[in-house]
């Protein structure tokens, strides 16, 4: 293939690297690094060649191109031989025309964007199998380190424990104890991965990761780590591809560390610089209330994002106090003519029950883009008519404890007003027609 990618300092530094190489920051400036692909040499071939292409190839079953992420392999990781990919067939995930939803709160035109319905349950995918398929390539080429590890929430370590295991690759696994769910506990340990519980948050147990990363103890698998980046970019590819190559208005996006708003914005850019789009849709990050660090800088007008003790939210997944990809989430949102919003418990409790009330399933992650999109919709900064596409990063299956206390009307500072508790009832005829009458008079 005549397509390279390799790693660049993000800000700018000279010199550029293999993206095999183990590292993670400029070794110049210490700042993160990035994927650049030959944007000139992608350029050989017309933007409608290339939509045909990737048009032939979606969802197909040769390998690797029933992969979502594997099937626009030059816009990713060209340089990966078909013998060292491992793929779990991610992507290609369902857009949801969220119809009834859409109505309930003023929209004509809601589509959700179903990356949790992929082998581990998350967007998480996407990048791992980049990044995987590129150790294992290093591996090949002399790579030595007792195990690829990352620090995580739940879905980080679900996905990379089944890439591991796949790829037969050691994995480790740093995990706040007891504050994530009992369904992203169990996957990594049933892929065989060494779980740490550690007593404290995602921000501690990423710093003790990076420390192992930088010792050359272990290869770090966090989306510091640009080659996750790739993977999770071709979210945005996709989106326009299955609007037949058309953009939407509008993508609401919930986030923690930030590295996905970075990621969507390197789909479109690329999208926009080989000519198959003219414009970018305007990106809004979704942040919990009660770890906002990302909506704090930006509503103060500041382009630093100064680090926060997280609380605790439901939204566990994004509980993070000290986003290592802040400054790419801000380059997004500048390009993209971006907003930043936040959702508290409540708000993020309410837009759950009422997604799921129209047939969806929702994580509470993708509830927090969900509460701060109505919010935009009654302010009028979205319109009606305008297309507007909200990313679900998870498999609601994977929550189903803070679906059972919200039903049974157990979290605490939240009213259950969308409660539906099961009805207890005598074994007898007539009871079970008294309930049917008392819910359907």
């Amino acid at each position: 293939m005549p397509y390279r990618a390799e790693f660049r300092c993000f800000n700018g530094c000279e010199g550029s690297y293999a993206v095999t190489e183990p590292m993670y920051r400029c070794p110049k400036c210490d700042g993160l690094l990035q994927v650049v692909h030959d944007v000139e040499a992608l350029a050989d071939r017309s933007g409608p060649v290339w939509m045909k292409l990737f048009d032939e190839r979606y969802r197909q079953n040769s390998w690797p191109y029933g992969s979502g992420v594997w099937g626009k392999r030059e816009w990713v990781m060209p340089q990966v031989p078909d013998e060292t990919i491992v793929s779990m067939y991610e992507g290609g995930t369902n857009l949801f025309w969220a119809e009834r939803y859409g109505k309930q709160i003023g929209l004509d035109d809601l589509w959700v964007k179903l990356c949790g319905n992929s082998h581990s349950g998350s967007f998480k995918d996407l990048g791992m199998t980049v990044l995987v398929s590129v150790v294992r390539m290093a591996i090949q080429q002399g790579l030595k380190v007792k195990a690829i590890a990352c620090a995580s929430t739940g879905d980080t370590s679900a996905s990379l424990a089944a890439y591991g295991a796949a790829a037969g690759l050691p994995v480790v696994v740093l995990l706040p104890y007891g504050k994530i769910s009992t369904a992203q506990l169990v996957q990594p340990l049933a892929h065989g991965a060494l779980v740490l519980g550690l007593d404290t948050d995602f921000d501690g147990c990423m710093a003790i990761v990076q420390r192992l990363a930088a010792e050359g103890i272990v290869y770090l698998a966090n989306s510091m780590n640009p080659l996750r980046i790739e993977g999770q970019k071709t979210v945005a590819i996709e989106i326009v591809q299955q609007f037949d190559w058309q953009i939407p208005d509008w993508v609401i996006l919930p986030s923690g560390n930030l590295g996905n708003a970075s990621a969507l914005y390197a789909g479109f850019k690329l999208l926009k610089d080989l000519g198959i789009i003219a414009r970018y849709p305007r990106l809004v990050v979704a942040q919990a209330e009660n770890a906002n660090p990302l909506y704090r800088a930006w509503s103060a007008g500041k382009r630093t994002v100064d680090p926060i003790v997280a609380r605790p939210t439901l939204a566990s997944a994004i509980q993070i106090g000290n986003p290592v990809s802040a400054p790419r989430a801000v380059q997004a949102l500048e390009a993209m003519n971006g907003i930043v919003e936040q959702a508290s418990e409540q708000e993020l409790c309410d837009a759950a029950a009422r997604a799921d009330r129209t047939g969806m399933y929702t994580c509470p992650h993708t509830a927090v883009g969900l509460a701060v999109l109505q919010k935009l919709v009654e302010r009028g900064t979205i319109q009606r008519g305008e297309r507007v596409v909200s990313v679900s990063t998870a498999a609601g299956l994977k929550f189903t404890e803070f679906k059972v206390r919200y039903h049974e009307s157990e979290i605490e500072g939240v009213r259950a007003d969308l409660a539906n508790p099961p009805v207890k009832l005598k074994p007898d005829y007539g009871s079970v027609v008294d309930a049917i009458a008392k819910r359907f008079s």
